[in-house]
């Protein structure tokens, strides 16, 4: 049941996204200044890259960041940020059952529209939660309009484009079942 919630849910974040992919605003109109948590959290958070530089750092070095397709759309070579999970944990995620936490998903969206999902899963108990980095730099400098002032990358994902969300605003915590 779980499994079925999630793929209509990821289904759902991509349909809604699929305007942005066919006629995107110039990159200057989608800037990203700062990151709001909301939802299912115990302390709703907005973040500006001043406050992100404030939270424990996650630094990475070479990335490709490659399409659905496996076409390579660039590499990074190093960026700076903070671990989703870090932010999450910050939020306090509003889970007093013992199994509510398991019942969680992740909404990353971008001015853009576009969105992604994570389950509580992926991020607390896998290896993937390490990789999912909200970024406020690459490559050495602070990042420009064509990624916005935030970003987020899921590192670890095989191909890691199309989690990639460029001109990052917003992290809802959604419990979808009860």
């Amino acid at each position: 049941m779980l499994k079925t919630i999630l793929t209509s849910l990821v289904s759902t974040a991509l349909l809604a996204a699929a305007p942005a992919w066919a006629d995107p605003a110039p990159a200057s109109e989608n800037m990203s200044h700062a990151l709001a948590v909301t939802g299912k959290v115990a302390r709703p958070l907005t973040l500006t890259v001043a406050d992100l530089r404030g939270l424990p750092a996650a630094n990475g070095g070479e990335l490709a960041v490659t399409r659905h397709n496996g076409d390579k759309a660039e590499t990074i070579t190093s960026y700076r940020g903070v671990r989703l999970r870090d932010i999450l944990d910050k939020a306090a995620l509003d889970a007093p059952g013992h199994n509510d936490a398991k019942k969680i998903a992740i909404i990353a969206t971008a001015t853009d529209g576009y969105a992604v999902v994570f389950s509580w899963g992926e991020l607390y108990n896998a290896p993937a939660g390490e990789g999912v980095i909200v970024y406020y730099e690459k490559n050495g400098k602070a990042l420009d309009d064509s990624d916005g002032e935030i970003a987020l990358i899921s590192a670890k994902d095989i191909r890691t484009g199309p989690r990639h969300v460029k001109w990052l605003n917003g992290i809802e915590v959604r419990k979808l079942v009860e």
